[in-house]
């Protein structure tokens, strides 16, 4: 039975079973067969299964006081906490970047309950435009030629993830910063965080940075001018923040959180509970996690955020935490990453040596668990199969996954490789980091790691695969990555905020960030 035939809801119903590619394929048949593969209804539902929304462009965005600070730098990362002892004597003792703790001699070890525009290469970056230095954020943000799009157009709207998804597999980036060490207005000492956050009411996308100059800026991404200043409460620095829903938390090592409401610019609740510095907040809908060097994870409920749970198992400093799906996600110096039940506070299970040395960072989009480490890897796990990868060949006596070298072209629109023959050496064994792994985030198709080795690095989330290498961007170790569909932002110890940015030349102005 031919679609030309059957009665256009029922062809349609034929083509909705049709994966894009073919679609596209259709679309060249016929005049009929391209108003059935064009129709918006399948596009969207394209769209829908990636969760890929479309978006009305921002027509404001919020503006705040701006005010700076002066401090000395130096050397230390205050967000990291101490980390366990290591009887692995392969791994050179200083390789950790932040100092080694005794742990209590009688403290046992909790054993786990019963019942986490080229073809895609591994190796250096295609940079389409040479780097540059900038005090504000490059023109290529405010997407090209962009005009008012009032009604969806799905089908634009997923070629254009699809372009985005195959910039970042080929590293087609340009490379610019927001700041730079002395610039006018800015952070005047080492960042330590930063967060993006699109304002629901306006759609408007912002960036949030924490700083050791105890300030917390947000910048516009169109201008990259600072529109808000929160300063005045912390007395040390700001070593994590979370955003969302007009709230921001943060946390420092003066041992508090401090939680804003963004519209009325100012702090609605400051806790104390702490004994040392805290090392990283988080929360969502229901409660507020924080860890801290103390070696405890605490939980507070909205709207009072009034004590809930203190989570003491660690044997080091907990250095990152993480909330999702009613779960809690801690990973600490003593090599462990420990899953909580967030209503109860009960441990649900603890995957002991879950690196080698201790870990630094972590993201938790359950059932995915994903942790950097002092001992250079990353990993991914499933925690409700067991199942996953790391870059550790340690971790499962396995080589690490590379993608494959290649010099052929990818097409934007379709993801195609026309290259026909495969190379015909193998491909060169490509390294993980050279120093411990400060920061990770966890997206649905990559996922992304900076260290202190000063370089970003994009991994294929399913396969572990080195998807891109962005290295040239920091003169010093990266403390925080984040990214969204469109670029990538990480900061450190340089004072710099760069942007990887992937959407050159592409109008983005209609995806929902």
């Amino acid at each position: 039975m031919y679609p030309q035939l059957l009665p256009p809801e029922i062809a349609l119903h034929v083509f909705s079973y049709l994966p894009y590619q073919s679609l596209l394929t259709c679309a060249l048949v016929s005049q009929r067969w391209r108003t059935l593969a064009d129709d918006q209804s399948l596009w969207k539902s394209l769209c829908l299964s990636r969760k890929w929304e479309w978006r009305v462009p921002a027509q404001a965005s919020l503006q705040g006081p701006d005010h700076t600070r002066s401090e000395e730098g130096d050397l230390d990362d205050e967000g990291m906490g101490d980390e366990e002892d290591s009887s692995d004597d392969d791994m050179p003792a200083d390789d950790s970047g932040f100092a080694s703790m005794d742990v209590d001699a009688h403290t046992p070890l909790p054993s786990s309950p019963s019942s986490s525009a080229v073809l895609a290469v591994a190796g250096p970056s295609r940079q389409v435009r040479s780097s540059r230095t900038r005090h504000s954020a490059p023109s290529v943000l405010q997407s090209p030629a962009a005009t008012p799009h009032l009604k969806p157009h799905y089908k634009l709207l997923h070629q254009t993830h699809v372009r985005l998804r195959n910039r970042f597999t080929a590293g087609s980036y340009t490379l610019s910063n927001l700041q730079t060490r002395g610039a006018p207005n800015s952070h005047s000492n080492t960042i330590y965080c930063l967060q993006l956050y699109t304002y629901p009411e306006t759609g408007t996308q912002v960036l949030f940075t924490g700083s050791k100059d105890r300030t917390i800026r947000e910048w516009d991404l169109s201008t990259g001018s600072v529109i808000r200043v929160l300063d005045g409460v912390h007395e040390s620095s700001v070593l994590s923040i979370c955003v969302y829903r007009g709230i921001l938390a943060s946390a420092s090592s003066d041992r508090r959180v401090v939680v804003w409401d963004l519209a009325k610019n100012e702090p609605i609740k400051v806790i104390r509970d702490h004994e040392d510095s805290v090392l990283c907040v988080r929360f969502d809908d229901r409660r507020l996690v924080s860890c801290s060097k103390d070696r405890t994870v605490r939980t507070y409920l909205f709207p009072d955020l009034k004590r809930q749970h203190i989570l003491n198992a660690h044997r080091a400093a907990v250095n990152a935490v993480a909330i999702s799906n009613n779960q809690i996600v801690s990973v600490s110096g003593d090599r462990s990453l420990r899953l909580w039940d967030a209503e109860t506070g009960a441990l649900v299970r603890t995957f002991e040596n879950h690196h080698r040395r201790g870990i630094a960072s972590v993201d938790f989009r359950h059932p995915f668990v994903l942790s950097g480490s002092s001992d250079k890897h990353i990993r991914l796990l499933d925690v409700s199969t067991l199942q996953g990868w790391s870059t550790s060949p340690s971790a499962d006596n396995k080589p690490p996954v590379v993608a494959e070298l290649g010099s052929g072209v990818v097409c934007e629109a379709c993801g195609n490789n026309t290259t026909a023959a495969a190379a015909s050496q193998p491909p060169p064994r490509r390294r993980a980091h050279e120093d411990l792994v400060r920061s990770v985030a966890l997206g649905s198709e990559f996922v992304v790691s900076g260290s202190y080795d000063f370089t970003v690095k994009v991994w294929d989330r399913q396969t572990g695969a080195l998807v891109a290498d962005l290295a040239g961007g920091h003169t010093g170790r990266i403390f925080c990555v984040g990214f969204d569909y469109t670029k990538i932002v990480s900061c450190g110890e340089d004072q710099r905020i760069c942007i990887w940015d992937f959407s050159h030349g592409i109008d983005t102005s209609f995806i929902k960030l």
